[in-house]
Order: C-alpha cells, then structure tokens, then sequence
C-alpha cells in the first residue's frame, strides 16, 4: 500500500512518528519544528506543517540561529532523547544555521536542520539567492553546513527521502556520533508528490546504547586506581548525557576520589557532596587545580579535555601523571596517551565501583582536599557577601542574591562573557541539571534561546538566561517569541558597558581592553570614559518582556524574587560596580594560552610576553 504525499508532507508525518528509548524511558524524537518562513520552505515545508499541525507543534522563532539554539536547549534538557527540527527558507536563512550547528555539533547535542534549497530541476537559474559557482554548478550555500554537520544529505529526488531520513536519525540517536543533522531540501522538491510506502509512516523506536566495558580495558583500570596515590576524576558532560550522576555520586563515595568539573559537567555531584572539588581549569578553583598539579591518575569520564580543562597542557604537573579516560566515544578516550576505557559513563562507573571492591584513597588525601574546600567556599562566601544592601552589587554579589534564592528545581542557563568563569568558579549546584553552561563554543547570543527551549523541555522549572550586555545585543530577540508563546523564562541582565571578559584577558596580553568598552570615542579612537546612552531594559521591555530595574543589592534582591515567582517572561535589570572597588571574584587557577605579540613598542605588551614566554615553557605534552 502506498500513500501520495508531497515531499515535506511524507517529512513532517515521518518525524511524528519516531521514538527514542533509554532504560525503559521512551521519548518523542522530534517534539517540534521551530521555523521561519520565506521563498524555499513556505510552499513545502510550511504547506506540511499547516497540514499535519496536529501532529507537529511549531514554533515561530525570529532568527534562524537563535532557533537552533532553542532547539539545543530542549535536547539538552532532555538528555538528548528528544530534540526539535529547525527549517528555514533559501539564502541567509540556511547559512543562518551554521553558528547553531557548529555549537550543536561540537556539543554532542542533536538537532535536526532542514533549510530550503535551490530548485533540483533548475528551470530558473540563478534563482534568489542563489549562490553561482561557476565550477561547481551543484553547491548552494548549504553545503556551509557539511563540515559543521554530523550527516549532511540533499534530497534531490523524491525517493531519496527514504534512506536519507532513516540515516538522519540514526545519526541523532547515536551517543558517539549525534550532534546537527542536515537534510537540504530543494524548494521544488519539496512541493513534488510521490507514492510512499505505508510502512515508512509507521511508529519506529531507536534504542539509544549503553555499551559496558571491555573486561581487558576495565581490568587496566582497575589497576590503575588501585596504584594510585593521589587520583582525581575530571566530570565532563558524557556525565550528564549518560545520566551517570548517581552512580558517579557512589563511585566517589565509595573510593573517597575527588571529583572536579568541566563546565559541561558541572552539576554532577552536589556542590555539598564531600568529594566535590568544583570547576577544573582555567575557570576553576584552587582546590581542584592544586589537586590537578599534584594528582597521579587523571580520570577523565565524559570529558573532551579542552585547552581551558587542561589549562592549554600545563595544569597537570606531577611528573608521573597518567590518565584513565572513560568516555563512549573511542576518539576521546585516548587523548592524552590516556588508558582508554571505552564504554558508557553509567555503565562503566557501576562495574568499575564494583571491581574496585571498596578500594579507598588514604585518610590524608580526604582531610587534604577537605580543608581546602573548605578555605575556598569561605573565599566565595566573601564574594557573594554584600554588607551595604543599598549599593550597587559586584557581579559576584548579583550571583549571591540569585544563590541565596533559587532552589534545587531552578535552571540557570549561560554560555559567554565573564559569567562563565565567576559561575564555574562559584556558583554551587543543587540539581544535576541546574547548571546549564554551552561552553563547547562558549556562543554569544545563545543564552535566551536555550532558555526557552529548556523551559519548553520543562515547563515546571524555574529557567533562568543569565546575560551580560555584550551577549544581550547579539540576540534577543527570541524575547517576543517567548512573550508570543507565553514562555516564562527569567532574564537576569547584567549590564557592565561592555565586553568584561575580552576586556580582562586583553589587559592580560598587552591589548590595554582597545576595542572592548561600550564607550564614546575621541577622534584619536580612545575612550572617553563615558559610558554610552543606550537602555538594555528599556529595549528588552519593547520586545513585550517584563523588566524590574534594580540599582542595589536590596533591589536586585526583591527584584528576583518577584520575577522567580512570576508567571510570564519577566526579566531582572541590574548595572554592576566593578571589582575595583570592591570583593571581585577569585581570579583565575590556572594559565590559559593565548600567544602574546613576539614584538611591540608598547610597555603592556612586552610586559605580557614576558610573562606569556615563562608560562608556555612549562607546557607539556602528555605522552
């Protein structure tokens, strides 16, 4: 039996009907499509939608790349058993797509993007926005999204949809391999009908694998544990994608092995669990990173060991250090000439806490890391204290008003700017999945998005986009989305007048912060130290959103409970003192690589490779 569809019809009833399943736990695969409309997916794509909408939910998203970024926040929300599709029309909406891609991809995180294309029969040629390569007359623009895609595919015939579709969500499904998906669609494809199998619209389930441990890899590390003096395990976000919190919460227990984190896997253990240690790196604590510069075995469990996780190869010290990596992912599992155990995070930490037999660190070790922890949460305590309520908060302060009254069930959700360093250092997670950091691309713009897509995952969470102002004029305008659609997402807006992480590290190289302050300029191109007129609360406000100004710490204080209790989008406005004038953040642990000018006139700038050539002399490769 056949039914005759056109293209994007038989797509949408397609993805209505695929499942994914975990331990029992069956998900809708595709929950929803976010889309914008123009000439390469109005006729097709948007036809289909409106024909099946009852099968579909769609949402009107206001920027292409924002709308992957919601997207991303929905599968990560849900633990990538579920994710939504994104489509857009020909031209810069495709290429749009290639930020959220790339952010999804290198994430780990799926999603499903289907951009029009240009007509497969060519009947005009070039149509608008149609991209000429005069040497390659079958490249559009979206092939921008091949090398930011785990599977890319251009249905050029009816037919092809079949296998096309089928790999695509093998691709989504799959826990080493999934990340952006990409089907081109031509526009007149798209319209074209065509005989479809029934078959083809029936229910279909993909079990999405925990592979356990090889006896012989898992047997080597064992060993490795056991010999061990000093070790340390790096939770990455494999953690949270496998939903190994618990069973990492017992293999520390049972062994006493402090646990530090990446931004990703932040939220593992309770930031009160007696073998948390906090962030990891460049953005870490001192506790964690001393632990690191003196740790023997490095167990690294779902983390990709990025340049800020390892401090650019110069964090881990000991001479004698090796590292056990225990990551799905056989491409991550041996970075670092690591002992690979290749398996899933959950099942692997249960067999390795079992052959391990109550094997435990000695009491030295545990009273050592203790008291450090203890010395660090008093420094943060110090930061979050504000004893003058009626002045204006640092940024610390802002994140102690929001500690001191979010609850284990709330999200906090961020990506860029300095937040991600005062959070990872700082902030003390109640849930597994409170702490929503996209630090992979570490991606301005994203954090409002994601906000939604995250409140869309769960809708009885308290969501929180943390944004500086820098990250604000990227993209917000997905703010009338969540107005439009009644998305009750919280926004704190900080606002410090300009770009204050780029403006930190700057200094740091012998850049003098040129070019990173929302400032006037003199006609020689310096700042005038005036700060501009532009009113970030007053634009979030005329997007449709609910602002409350706060101008000191009693304020921001009343200001967030009001919007944690409200029942639409409402965001949180607050300017922030400076550290200069009072308890800033704990700078950072660890030295973080980025090359310093060899030559210049400028005192700042010889200074800094002064002080750049001395730290690059300890950088080591792990062999």
């Amino acid at each position: 039996m056949t039914i005759r569809l056109t293209v994007a019809q038989a797509l949408v009833r397609f993805l209505a009907v695929q499942f994914t399943e975990r331990d029992g736990e069956r998900r809708r695969l595709i929950g929803a499509t976010w889309g914008i409309f123009g000439h390469g997916n109005v006729a097709g794509l948007g036809q289909a939608l409106l024909e099946y909408r009852d099968e579909m939910p769609y949402h009107q998203g206001r920027n292409e790349q924002a709308m992957v970024h919601a997207a991303v926040g929905y599968a990560r929300q849900s633990n990538r058993l579920a994710t939504h599709a994104v489509t857009t029309s020909v031209g810069p909406g495709a290429t749009n797509l290639v930020t959220g891609a790339a952010l999804a991809t290198i994430n780990h995180l799926p999603v499903l993007l289907l951009p029009g294309d240009v007509f497969a029969t060519r009947p005009a040629d070039p149509v608008l926005q149609q991209l000429e390569v005069p040497h390659a007359a079958d490249v559009s623009v979206n092939d921008t999204l091949r090398p930011v895609s785990k599977f890319f595919d251009r249905i050029n015939r009816p037919e092809q949809l079949i296998p096309a579709a089928l790999a695509a969500m093998r691709v989504l499904t799959d826990p080493v391999e999934t990340g952006a998906v990409t089907l081109a669609l031509p526009q007149d494809v798209q319209a074209e009908a065509y005989d479809w199998p029934e078959e083809f619209f029936a229910e279909r389930v993909w079990t999405v694998r925990r592979p356990g441990a090889d006896p012989v890899e898992l047997a080597a590390a064992v060993q490795a544990v056991r010999n061990a003096r000093r070790p340390l395990v790096i939770a990455g976000g494999g953690v949270h994608h496998s939903r190994a919190e618990a069973v990492l919460t017992e293999f520390a227990a049972a062994t006493r092995i402090p646990v530090a984190s990446t931004q990703a896997g932040k939220g593992s253990l309770r930031w009160d669990h007696p073998q948390d240690v906090g962030g990891i790196g460049h953005t870490g604590t001192a506790t964690a990173d001393e632990l690191a510069r003196t740790a023997d075995l490095v167990i690294g469990v779902g983390t990709r060991y990025t340049d800020f996780t390892t401090a650019s190869g110069t964090l881990f010290e000991n001479p004698d250090v090796r590292f056990l990596n225990l990551n799905i992912a056989p491409y991550d599992g041996h970075k670092l000439a690591g002992l690979p155990l290749i398996a899933d995070a959950r099942s692997a930490l249960t067999e390795l806490t079992k052959a391990l037999d109550g094997h435990r660190t000695a009491d030295s070790y545990v009273t050592e890391y203790t008291e450090d922890k203890e010395r660090w949460e008093q420094r943060v305590d110090a930061c979050y204290e504000a004893d003058e309520p009626d002045i204006r908060p640092t940024q610390p302060q802002v994140l102690g008003a929001l500690d001191a009254l979010v609850d284990e069930t709330d999200v906090l959700v961020n990506a860029a700017g300095s937040l991600p360093g005062d959070l990872h250092r700082m902030w003390r997670p109640r849930s597994r999945d409170q702490y929503h950091l996209e630090y992979g691309y570490s991606c301005m713009g994203y954090e409002i998005p994601a906000a939604i897509g995250v409140k869309l995952a769960a809708p009885e969470r308290n969501v929180w986009a943390l944004v500086g102002d820098g990250t604000y004029l990227m993209m917000p305008t997905e703010i009338v989305t969540a107005v439009q659609e009644g998305i009750a997402i919280k926004v704190l807006l900080v606002q410090n007048h300009g770009y204050a992480s780029i403006g930190g590290l700057s200094e740091s190289v012998g850049g003098e912060r040129f070019g990173t302050a929302y400032r006037f300029t003199s006609d020689d191109g310096t700042f005038t130290g005036a700060p501009l007129p532009v009113d970030l609360a007053a634009n979030a406000a005329s997007l449709g959103m609910r602002v409350l100004r706060a101008k000191t710490v009693r304020d921001l204080r009343a200001a967030l409970a009001e919007a944690r209790a409200a029942d639409t989008p409402t965001c949180v406005y607050v300017e922030t003192e400076t550290a200069d004038t009072v308890s800033g953040p704990p700078p950072a642990q660890a030295w973080w690589d980025v090359p310093v000018a060899e030559t210049a006139t400028r005192s700042s700038a010889v200074k800094a490779r002064e002080l750049y050539e001395r730290h690059v002399s300890t950088r080591r490769r792990h062999l």
